[in-house]
């Protein structure tokens, strides 16, 4: 009976220290509240009693991280007893309302994975903060402002708009550092930010009246570029702060302590207004802003074969990289050339300013008076909420030297003085109106010697020309062939070469602009040199391609063109190298 009992007894203590054993490491999750309000901020520890390794935190879905892991170790002995433990601290504040999940935490601690509880958190509208002084959310609530300054709340499509975000505080608080958490996103906007420099306070800013430490953090030219309301994501800024607390030292000297503040502008709503219908020039090609127009030649004599240069030139301020300059209208007698684009723009906080212009290479090939027509250039103004059209002067360009052209190409001419308008009588006055023909010889041509060697002649002539045709075309095709070949190889490449990079926009549009032309080459059989916009689109109408698929390539190959100066968002460069795929499948099954 009593080793019966001492049995049980060893038994008990064993399966005791055994459950001892498997209860002495421990991972919990801990949060200082379950519910909160969305303006407020929730501190989650970790903790173990084991050190471990590989801690891996939950994804904080539907939290902003604040500041964390802020890591902390603690050892005690008492009683002869030792104590650890290792807490790893997050401070989050919730995006949204609602019942959100906190996922489980994992650490490994003696070569075992030990996982938290999920725990459940729910976030209410936001609450009211206490009005105490020494509440230090109270004073950063009450001596922090982050501000966004818009320009113009109401803008014109296209009309250029600045943003300012100002940061205020005034004392006690002191900012140590500054961390941007959330940059806002401009996806409706072509944007442009402006270059501060190092950030500066000034001690003498002023918020609604009252005196404030002012620092300017962002700068940013926007240029809506669709109508309606378009949301402004808001900027979020993560504050370090020094706060003096109601605590004091052995001197009597406040004791400061140390804080973390995140602080957003909001998200603002421009409502952008559509240009006007009543009243659009034919000329209008999206030019918004105040500008100048003008065009001028480099030469206004010269001898043919010579060169003079065409100049279009726009400058003033406004949108200068978002339109399409006018295109030169010249006799088909002169040689024209693509132009070549020059900008000289510069961004400040009062818009885009400067000058672009395009500059043809223009070769005569006949003598004669040639007309430069009047262009026409036409912007929305949105101060006076009008269009104004600037129509340049009619220039005449003399070639005093060289070929001279045919009848048919006088028409290009002004030079008509020496042409008569009516030809003398006298002019036929040696030709004899009554005559009287006897035949030489009777016997008939078409059975004569002469007949039948000309007939010869003619027909070996013939075949010749047949044989030579022949080869003449098939070299030609030929080389159609083999060019047609490596334009649709290098299509391939430059699209290939375009997908690969979609992480740089530039490269991206420089090659699939590379890509758009190369194709053309293969199935219009056209040279470098006769790819013009203008060219492009009348051989696709030619070849039955449909005008909406041909003004559509169009715009792509201007898409290219504008990006290289605004380049797109990740999405626009997706949906353009999607958009190229797509005409180029269309147009190979209408031509």
């Amino acid at each position: 009976m009593v080793k019966s009992k001492a049995l049980s007894f060893l038994i008990l203590i064993s399966i005791g220290f055994s459950l001892h054993l498997e209860a002495q490491v421990t991972f919990d999750a801990k949060v200082s509240k379950k519910r909160l309000g969305l303006n407020e901020r929730l501190r989650v520890d970790f903790v173990m009693n084991e050190n471990g390794d590989n801690f891996v935190p939950p994804a904080f879905t539907n939290f902003l991280v604040v500041s964390g892991p802020q890591q902390s170790v603690n050892r005690s002995w008492v009683n002869g007893v030792s104590s650890f433990s290792k807490t790893y601290t997050y401070f989050l504040t919730p995006k949204l309302k609602g019942i959100i999940n906190l996922s489980q935490a994992e650490i490994t601690i003696n070569g075992e994975v030990y996982k938290t509880s999920p725990i459940q958190i729910e976030v209410t509208e936001a609450v009211e903060k206490p009005n105490d002084p020494n509440n230090i959310d109270y004073l950063t609530d009450e001596n922090i402002r982050l501000v966004a300054e818009i320009s113009n709340s109401s803008p014109y499509l296209n009309e250029g708009i600045t943003i300012v975000y100002k940061l205020y505080f005034r004392n006690p608080i002191s900012i140590t550092d500054v961390q941007e958490l959330e940059s806002p996103s401009y996806g409706d906007f072509w944007s442009t930010k402006i270059n501060i420099g190092r950030a500066q306070v000034n001690p003498r800013g002023r918020y609604k009246g009252e005196p404030y430490n002012e620092v300017v953090w962002q700068k940013v030219v926007l240029y809506p570029q669709k109508s309606g309301k378009l949301n402004l994501e808001p900027l979020t800024l993560n504050l370090s702060l020094t706060i003096p607390s109601n605590r004091r030292d052995l001197f009597g000297r406040r004791i400061l302590t140390q804080g973390q503040k995140t602080i957003t502008a909001g998200r603002k709503i421009l409502n952008v207004k559509p240009l006007p219908l009543e009243g659009q020039p034919e000329s209008f090609s999206g030019a918004v802003g105040q500008f100048d127009f003008d065009l001028i030649l480099s030469k206004e004599a010269l001898k043919a074969s010579e060169s003079f240069q065409a100049k279009i030139k726009v400058n003033g301020k406004g949108n200068l990289n978002l339109f399409k300059l006018p295109e030169i209208n010249v006799p088909n007698t002169l040689e024209v050339y693509e132009p070549e684009r020059i900008e000289k723009i510069k961004t400040t906080l009062s818009g885009t300013q400067g000058s672009v212009e395009e500059n043809y290479t223009i070769v005569p090939q006949y003598q004669g008076k040639y007309p430069i027509p009047r262009i026409n250039f036409s912007f929305f103004n949105p101060k006076n909420k009008t269009y104004k059209t600037i129509s340049s002067q009619e220039l005449i360009v003399d070639v005093y030297e060289g070929p001279t052209a045919g009848i048919s190409s006088v028409k290009n001419t002004t030079d008509v003085s020496n042409i008569p308008s009516t030809i003398s009588e006298s002019a036929f006055r040696f030709i004899q109106l009554n005559t009287k023909f006897k035949p030489i010889k009777t016997i008939s041509f078409w059975m004569s010697f002469q007949f039948w060697l000309i007939f010869g002649f003619a027909f070996i002539i013939l075949i010749l020309g047949y044989l030579v045709n022949r080869f003449i075309i098939q070299k030609s095709e030929d080389s159609s062939n083999t060019k047609q070949r490596l334009a649709k190889k290098l299509a391939k490449k430059y699209l290939s070469s375009a997908e690969k990079a979609f992480g740089n926009p530039v490269n991206f549009y420089e090659a699939l602009e590379r890509s758009l032309h190369n194709y053309l080459k293969a199935k219009l059989k056209i040279e470098t040199s006769e790819l013009s916009k203008v060219k492009i689109e009348s051989l696709l109408r030619y070849k039955k391609v449909k005008t909406n698929v041909a003004k559509d390539f169009i715009s792509l190959i201007e898409n290219c063109e504008l990006a290289r100066y605004a380049p797109g968002s990740k999405g626009s460069i997706q949906a353009d190298y999607e958009r190229a795929s797509r005409i180029m499948a269309t147009i190979d099954k209408q031509l």
